[in-house]
Order: C-alpha cells, then structure tokens, then sequence
C-alpha cells in the first residue's frame, strides 16, 4: 500500500513545540489547507463549502523515529502514567497517522494555489503533509454522553499568561488572542518545572521565549525570525 500526500497544511506555528495537544481547543487558531498540483481541480472539493467541519487524515511527519512501545505518557496526566498508545491520541504510533476535526472558515479559489480551506481549531503544525480530507457528518459523527476513558476525571490547566504592552503591540487583537490561548495552554513538556528556564515557540513568524513558574506564563522576549 502506498499513501500519498494530497495537500499541505499553513499554519503561524512552524514547530511542534506550542502546536495545540488537541483539535479544537484553541478555536481561533487560524491555518490553510493547500493542495497539491494535481489535486487542484475545483471539483475535488464540489460542495464541500455546505458542511461546517471536516476531519484531515496527515502524517506526523515532524516525528525523528518510529515508535515502537506499547504503551505512551499523556500529558493530560501529567507525563508521568503510563497509557496504552492505541488508548490515547500520542503522535508516537507505529503507523504516525493523526486524525484532527477541524472548522471550515471560508473557501478561495487562487490563480496560483487553486482551491484554499481556510480553517480554524487545527492542532497541526506548518508543513505537515495531510493525506485526505472528509466531511463531518453530525449523525454519524456525534456521539453525546459517552465515557472518555481518563479525559474524564482530567482537564487541561490553563495558565495566566503576561505579556508586555511593546509585545502584545506586535499582532492585532485576533492574531494576539490565539496566541495568548496557545501560552495558556502550557506548551512544555509536563515534566519540565523549572521556572528559569526560558522556553521559545515560533508563531506568526516569531520566536516568543517565555517563562513559567506559580501558574503565570511570562513573554520575556519577541524575536523575529
């Protein structure tokens, strides 16, 4: 069998570190589905502006090695209990195939990229190669008052995120809104504690270094790349 990919994703993310853990849950993160050459016939995408969201099929092309243990460490649990890798959505698998749901915002036609979904909620970063897109179908799609294994009993910690007036001047309110929701978030690895430590993550075409220590997530520095 021989999987190929179809499209690229864009996105203001251009590394692993800060891309969201989850689809969804930063919703104003914008990114752009663009196909490749001969994918770009119009008619692949034929009504697919009357469905709200789609699934993307992509590959954690990001990954340095093939995963070969059993079982993984979530983060939702702090990095620390082990998990069994098909009971959890880790990008290390043995087959790197990630699965997202993700908003269609709106639909172009370009002279040189041909059809363009904008999207919004996409837990993926620049460059990664997507594999195949599908409509989300509610009926089929939705499923209410199910158990979610330990999601249930945990949920993500959001932190408070400072960031200096001359910084948060840098994008409009929109581009600095996503951005606050991806800090809060907590981009480090779980078991990193360490409130000197200057971590940096790419966005909009930036490097931002920030600390963290007592729940306060602090921009201590903008440079652009």
């Amino acid at each position: 069998m021989t999987i190929t990919p179809i499209a690229t994703f864009h996105s203001p993310i251009t590394t692993k570190f800060g891309v969201p853990r989850q689809s969804g849950i930063v919703e104003s993160l914008r990114g752009e589905i663009v196909f490749l050459p001969e994918y770009r016939n119009p008619d692949f995408i034929r009504r697919l502006e009357e469905f709200d969201y789609i699934w993307l099929l992509w590959l954690f092309s990001a990954n340095s090695h093939q995963a070969t243990h059993p079982t993984v460490r979530p983060p939702l649990l702090g990095g620390n209990t082990q998990v069994g890798v098909f009971a959890t959505r880790s990008p290390y698998r043995p087959n790197p195939i990630g699965l997202s749901s993700v908003r269609i915002e709106h639909i172009t036609v370009e002279p040189d990229r041909g059809p363009v979904i904008h999207v919004l909620g996409a837990d993926l970063m620049d460059g990664t190669p997507i594999i195949d897109i599908k409509p989300y179908v509610e009926y089929a799609d939705a499923h209410t008052g199910v158990r979610s294994g330990f999601v249930d009993s945990h949920e993500w910690k959001r932190l408070r995120v400072e960031m200096p007036p001359e910084v948060a001047a840098l994008w409009d309110n929109q581009q600095r809104g996503t951005l606050t929701d991806l800090l809060a978030l907590d981009p480090r690895p779980h078991y990193h504690d360490d409130p000197q430590r200057v971590y940096g993550m790419t966005f909009g075409g930036y490097d931002v270094r920030f600390r963290v220590a007592d729940g306060v997530l602090t921009v201590v520095e903008v440079e652009r790349l």
